[in-house]
Parts: C-alpha cells; sequence; structure tokens
C-alpha cells in the first residue's frame, strides 16, 4: 500500500496528524492500526523536521470510539490477539521512543483504545462540547483496556479515580477530566485545534514543562489510602465489596483488571506489567461472558435498523395523554431530545404530579452535575403542560405529528380517547398506545384511521428502562411503524419490533415465569431461596423482589391476563391465587410498604420479611419437595427460556438477537450469558432439551420443549453462529 499522505507541518515543527479513519466514527481497526505505524515509520520517526506532534480527528464529533470489536471477534483462536496487541503497545512505544512532546487534541467521544492513545500522549486537550466524553468500557464487553490503560490511567490520575472509570466505564466529562487530571486543558471546540498546537510549541521551547505525573498531587487521605499497606489493604477490600455486590462475582472483567492494577502497583518494568495486561485482555476475549455481552453490543447496533423504511415525515411535536409515572416518563425523555411534547392529563393536578416527577429527575441532574442549567432550562421549555381546562388544548394538538397515549388499562376508555383526539389532530398523526397487555388491533377498532395506530410498549420506570417493544398492528402503515421506531430510538430506547399478540413478547414470557415462582412456592421453596437462586443465576433481583417492585397487582394481572388468553399449558402448574390473597390483603409491594418483603418508610433500601408473611408462604406449601437451588434456576429459567424460543418459532420476534436484547434490557435476564438463545447456545441446546423432558415427566406437561427447540437440539444447530 502506498504511504498516507504527508501530515500538516506549522512552520515551529508541529505535525498535526489527523485521524480520519474510513467509518463514521474512527475505531482502531487492524486495517487504523496499520496506517498508522505507516505514518508514522514514513512520515514522523525519519523527519527531523517534526519536533511535536498534534492528534487530531478530522471527524465531527468523535477523537477514536475505541477498538474495532468485529477485529477481536473475528479472531477465532484468541491466542493469536497476542501478537497483535503486542504490535500495538510497540506502536505507542516508538512515539514516545521519538521523544518530542506528543498532544491529543479531543473533541467527541474519546472511548477504549481512544482514550488509551490519549494516555499515552504527554498532554491532553478537550473541548467543551457537549459530545466530549473519555471513558475506558471495555469492563462492560467483558474485557480490560489492553492497550497499556491498566498501567498509565491509575499513574496519571491516581488509583481510586482509575479503579472507578475502569470497573464501571462511566463516561468521564470535560470539566471532571480537568478537575481529576484526565486532561490539561479544556476549550471550546472551535479554539481545539489553535490551543493543541499552542500547547505543542510551548512544549518544545521549554515556555510550559512537561507535566508531572502524576498531574496532581495527592491529598495526604489519598496517600495514606493508596500508597501505604494498611490503606491499600482497606482500599482493595473496599473495591472487592463494590464489585461482589454490583456482579455478584459472575462477570471475570473486574477481577482481571484489578489484578491488572495490583501488578503495576508491584513496580515491576513497564514490559512485564503490560505482558501481564494483555495476557489477561487474551483470556478475557477468550470467554463466554465476553462472547455474550459483546453479541449484546452486536445485537443493539443490529436493532438501530429496520425493515420499514423512513417516516414519511419529521416527527417535530409530540403529545402524551396521561401525566402519571409512565406519561410523565415518556414526556421527560422525548423532551430531552429536543422534541416539543403537550403533556395532557384530566385536571391541573394530575399535571402537576407530572411535572414533579419530571422536574425532580432534572433536578437531580443537575445536582449530579449530569445535566448543565441551559439544558435544564432548554428542556423545561420543551414541556407545554395543560388539562381539560386549558383554552388552547385542542389547537395544541393540531400541530401534534405522533399522540402517545399513557392512560389506563381500559379498552373503552382507550376508545373514548382516540375518539376524541381524532376531532383534533392533523391526519398524518400517529397514534401510539403504551398498553401493556390490550390487543393493538383491538385499541384501533375505535379508530377512524388504523393504519395510523401502533404499540410503543415502554418499560417502567420509563427514563432508565432501555427497551421499546414497537407493535404494529396487521392494519399498521410501514409508515406509522417508522415512525415509532425513529421516536424510539432517538429518544435513547433499543426498539424491538413485536407481533401483535396477548403479553407482546417480553410480558409473555413473565406470564410462565410468574406461574412458576408460585409453583416453587407452593413446592416448597422459601421466599428466600427463590430470590437467592435467581440472583446467584445472574439475575440483577430475585423473581420475590421482582414482583414487590414491579407491584404485586400488576404481576397479578399479567399472570391472570395471559392464563386467560392464548397459552394454554404453557400458563398451568402454579397458583397464581398467591398474588390475587395478596392483593387482597393491600400487599401490593414496595409502593404500599409491603409486598412479600416490609419497607421501612424511613430507610427505602431496608426490607424484612414480617413472620406474618413467612407464615403466609407457609400457609401456602402443599408439599415441601426439598427443593435445591439448581432445582429453583431449572425450574424458573426453562419456562422463561423456552416460552422465549416459543415466541422465535411463532414469529412474535424476528430473530433470536431481537430475543436476547427484549430479555435483557426488558426484564435483566443475565447480561453475562448474552440472553434466552445465546444462553442455550452455550448450556447445548440438546442438553437443555434433555433437562426440560425430565422436569415434564415429574412435574407436567408446562415443561416441554417447544417444537423449535426440539428440531435445532436434534439438527445440532445453533441460534447464533
Amino acid at each position: 500500500r502506498p504511504p498516507p499522505p504527508s501530515p500538516q507541518v506549522t512552520p515551529s515543527g508541529v505535525a498535526l496528524v489527523r485521524l480520519d479513519g474510513p467509518k463514521a466514527m474512527n475505531t482502531i481497526s487492524f486495517e487504523f492500526s496499520a496506517a498508522a505505524k505507516r505514518l508514522w515509520s514514513t512520515q514522523i520517526e525519519p523527519n527531523p523536521a517534526v519536533k511535536a506532534v498534534v492528534f487530531i480527528s478530522a471527524k465531527a464529533n468523535n477523537f477514536i470510539a475505541g477498538a474495532d470489536i468485529q477485529d477481536i471477534k473475528n479472531v477465532d483462536d484468541k491466542q493469536e490477539l497476542l501478537p497483535i496487541i503486542e504490535d500495538g503497545v510497540d506502536f505507542f512505544k516508538a512515539m514516545k521512543a521519538k521523544k518530542i512532546p506528543l498532544v491529543a487534541a479531543v473533541n467527541g467521544a474519546c472511548m477504549g483504545g481512544g482514550l488509551e492513545w490519549a494516555l499515552w500522549c504527554d498532554y491532553r486537550v478537550c473541548s467543551d462540547s457537549a459530545a466530549t466524553k473519555m471513558s475506558l468500557p471495555e469492563v462492560k464487553l467483558g474485557l480490560l483496556p489492553g492497550f497499556g490503560g491498566t498501567q498509565n490511567l491509575f499513574e496519571l490520575v491516581g488509583v481510586q479515580a482509575a479503579m472507578d472509570m475502569m470497573l464501571t466505564g462511566k463516561d468521564i466529562r470535560p470539566a471532571k477530566a480537568k478537575k481529576m487530571g484526565l486532561v490539561d486543558i479544556v476549550c471550546s471546540p472551535h479554539a481545539l485545534e489553535h490551543n493543541a498546537i499552542a500547547a505543542a510549541e510551548d512544549l518544545i521551547s521549554g515556555a510550559v514543562k512537561m507535566p508531572p505525573v502524576p498531574r496532581k498531587k495527592k491529598s495526604w487521605m489519598n496517600w495514606a489510602i493508596e500508597d501505604t499497606p494498611p490503606g491499600q489493604s482497606k482500599m482493595w477490600e473496599t473495591i472487592n465489596k463494590m464489585v461482589m455486590k454490583n456482579t455478584n462475582g459472575v462477570y471475570p472483567a473486574p477481577f482481571a483488571i484489578i489484578d491488572c492494577v495490583k501488578n503495576g502497583l508491584k513496580g515491576g518494568s513497564m514490559d512485564d506489567r503490560l505482558k501481564f495486561e494483555r495476557e489477561k485482555f487474551v483470556e478475557l476475549a477468550a470467554t463466554n461472558e465476553s462472547a455474550s455481552l459483546i453479541g449484546i453490543f452486536d445485537g443493539m447496533t443490529a436493532l438501530k435498523k429496520h425493515s420499514f423504511g423512513k417516516p414519511e415525515r419529521k416527527t417535530g411535536t409530540i403529545a402524551v395523554l396521561g401525566a402519571g409515572l409512565m406519561g410523565a416518563g415518556i414526556a421527560q425523555v422525548s423532551a430531552e431530545k429536543g422534541y416539543k411534547v403537550l403533556l395532557k392529563d384530566k385536571n391541573a393536578a394530575g399535571i402537576a404530579n407530572g411535572e414533579k416527577y419530571i422536574f425532580g429527575n432534572w433536578d437531580k441532574k443537575l445536582k449530579r452535575k449530569t445535566m448543565t442549567m441551559h439544558k435544564h432550562n432548554q428542556n423545561t421549555s420543551n414541556i407545554v403542560p395543560l388539562d381539560d381546562s386549558s383554552p388552547s388544548w385542542k389547537k395544541q394538538f393540531g400541530s401534534a405529528d405522533m399522540v402517545i397515549e399513557a392512560v389506563f388499562e381500559d379498552i373503552n376508555l382507550k376508545h373514548a380517547v382516540i375518539k376524541e383526539m381524532e376531532e383534533h389532530i392533523p391526519e398524518h398523526c400517529v397514534f401510539a398506545t403504551n398498553t401493556s397487555a390490550i390487543p393493538i388491533a383491538d385499541i384501533a377498532k375505535g379508530s377512524k384511521r388504523p393504519e395510523n395506530v401502533v404499540g410503543m410498549h415502554y418499560f417502567s420506570p420509563v427514563p432508565s428502562m432501555p427497551l421499546l417493544e414497537i407493535i404494529p398492528h396487521a392494519g399498521t402503515s410501514d409508515a406509522a411503524t417508522a415512525a415509532a421506531c425513529d421516536v424510539g430510538t432517538k429518544q435513547g430506547k433499543t426498539c424491538i419490533a413485536v407481533k401483535d399478540v396477548p403479553g407482546f413478547y417480553v410480558n409473555r414470557c413473565l406470564g410462565p415465569f410468574l406461574v412458576e415462582v408460585s409453583a416453587l412456592a407452593r413446592d416448597g421453596a422459601s421466599l428466600e431461596l427463590l430470590d437467592k437462586s435467581m440472583l446467584n443465576f445472574g439475575m440483577p433481583v430475585g423473581p420475590v423482589t421482582l414482583a414487590d417492585e414491579v407491584g404485586i397487582d400488576v404481576a397479578g394481572k399479567v399472570a391472570g391476563f395471559l392464563s386467560d388468553a392464548d397459552m394454554g399449558v404453557r400458563m398451568t402448574g402454579g397458583d397464581i391465587s398467591l398474588m390475587e390473597e395478596m392483593v387482597a390483603k393491600g400487599w401490593l409491594g414496595r409502593k404500599a410498604g409491603q409486598g412479600f418483603y416490609t419497607y421501612d418508610p424511613k430507610n427505602p433500601k431496608k426490607k424484612t420479611i414480617s413472620a406474618e408473611v413467612k407464615q403466609y408462604a407457609k400457609d401456602f406449601i402443599k408439599e415441601d419437595k426439598g427443593l435445591t437451588e439448581e432445582d429453583v434456576q431449572n425450574r424458573i429459567v426453562s419456562r422463561f427460556v423456552n416460552e422465549a424460543v416459543m415466541c422465535l418459532q411463532d414469529e412474535i420476534i424476528a430473530s433470536p438477537v431481537d430475543g436476547d436484547i427484549g430479555l435483557i434490557f426488558g426484564t435483566g435476564f443475565a447480561p453475562f450469558r448474552g440472553g434466552p438463545f445465546r444462553y442455550l447456545d452455550t448450556y447445548g441446546i440438546d442438553k437443555y432439551v434433555a433437562m426440560m423432558n425430565k422436569y415434564a415427566e415429574t412435574e407436567g406437561p408446562q415443561f416441554e420443549p417447544c417444537q423449535l427447540m426440539k428440531d435445532m437440539a436434534a439438527s445440532g444447530k445453533k441460534f447464533h453462529n
């Protein structure tokens, strides 16, 4: 290949290397790395006129967004990554060997390998753009920073700050980056190149001395924690506790990151430390956990594309009907993304409650400095509060491009709402319903423009739950479905298109799950065993806690609705009167202060199981079968997973990718297992079918594997190639 074009060199000897990969986002692919090495070896290293180098992106809003994950995926034998990573590290070492100032000029995303590149530089200048963020998010993919990040970061910002960044993968914004010593200068995006060149010139002339590492002198407290044996011992104890609390010990990457930093603190040679780091990286790259997490990342990327085409017109104004928890959450995420939101409720009190929820969430962001006052004010101005007494509401709705209703789950009420809205909204306006159970086709029967009616099923709480089910009925136009997908994606949701059937996808899978929980309680499993077993499987919360969080009444309604729907034997085997009687007692879950658990009003995190609830659960037992944790896991998860495969078989979802993402983002299905379909691939579909058949013999036909699962087991095929 011909060498890359020569970089621009200023009269003062500053070479401007503009990073411009072939994709919209710069990523460090094998091809990108080779081009960088050729440029350095042919244009920079042998050129005595180059006295300093500034690395700056030619892209509008990103520096380097990280390594190219596809390259890593495509290497079958992960041991082959060792020399590839070593080659990359040798490139960075060659940069340092020229002994000239290296400056990173960062605007936009500087993540993973991109931040590692910047860390090899002597000086970092970043823009104060809202798009600028720095992070080492490899842990979210089951990996660790492999280009020296675990070694260079803690030396620059201190062990505690470095561990926080690497173990959470959190984004660091410019002001925080400057405060912690991650960057040296923050400026406007327009002044970035000028300031980076000026910094390089000052480093050449000596007007600015090469800054020390670490940048900031440690406080007495941080010195005591990070640099003394007793402090270090307590620090690692605290970090390990945090990791166990957040991961339950099922993710290997955080522990490998800890090992790398601990190894670095021993003070060996940098070459040995970097060798240890890349060996740990390769170990992680070969794990099922990493493959699963990368599968989620790929799935999210794939789901940004859909088959419904582009919306016929741009959505600018969204009307949200109902200012309760769901409606207010939908209004919040819409206003944050720049939509004009007409938030309407029956009366002023309803609107006031909705605004209190929205503004309270924004106030928290303001306090945490994750939102500026300017953005807070901008978001607030995007919301137009309306109620039945507002004289202008009918005129305002005349400009709506989409209505999203979040009123009570009553078909007659929804028909009345559609009829009233269609008197005022324009003909092109899409009418989206946030129902969680009522078939969209039934709701569309109340519309004179049924082709504009579509389901948009959000999950609670809307601002933090990433999934959105898009449900077109048989008569929904592609234009309306495309508009729903477009709005949902802009709201920050991962959208999956789902067939219009009872429960859609996520709740349809939760139905057998909930029934089986009641069956296990009947068979002697304690509430504690139910929660502990599923936490150990990798779920974020156990089924008992989940029912309390969702609401016992809501969980009971979902189970009851699906029991009367089209799922037949798959909704049998349990006894949902367990929840019905709790509702009658007023034990509705956390929202009532009492569900399976009793909640302390003074300390929301504190929960206990009262003697009364223990007795209630004991009285519910019909036969104590002496169930083990493995029994609980197999019985609950198999009902869950079998229904997911049944949904694929019945074309309720389009692909295993949709199924995996849907249950991970909608229910918290153990992410490190990659979702129900990837879990089956890893477990062995034939082994799983055999296990379910065993339970079908002892517990009943509700455990019989669906036909598609049997077919996959017989063929030896996997859901994911």
